[in-house]
């Protein structure tokens, strides 16, 4: 499985951001994914997750009501739309998957990650 990711940026406080995952493999429909983020000097965290038929999400309680995870199996793509960016949403922005059916809620479950996409957002 490799996974691509796409659609960060720069962006003003207040603004939105559309990322998109890329997956190649035969194995993405039937497999959970998530986005996580890395700030600068931070350790890497869960934004939001999203089981494989996309009836279960989960977000960190700093973006509830702000992003929103979706899939598309048939393109075998993950999307995290962002609104209402803060400076604070800054950061490399990872999309990763899981094997099996439950939401990933923490690193240590994610099975496969993609290469990071720079979200920056002024004040």
């Amino acid at each position: 499985v490799q996974l691509q990711a796409s659609g960060g940026g720069l962006v003003q406080a207040g603004g939105s951001l559309r990322l998109s995952c890329a997956a190649s493999g035969r194995a993405f429909s039937t497999n959970a994914m998530g986005w996580f983020r890395q700030a600068p000097g931070k350790d890497r965290e869960f934004v939001a997750g999203i089981s494989w038929g996309g009836g279960s999400t989960s977000y960190a309680n700093s973006v509830k009501g702000r992003f929103t995870i979706s899939r598309d199996n048939a393109k075998k793509s993950v999307y995290l739309q962002m609104n209402s960016l803060k400076p604070e949403d800054t950061a490399v922005y990872f999309c990763a998957l899981k094997y099996g059916y439950g939401v990933p809620t923490t690193d240590n479950v994610i099975d496969y990650w993609g290469k990071g996409t720079q979200v920056t957002v002024s004040s």
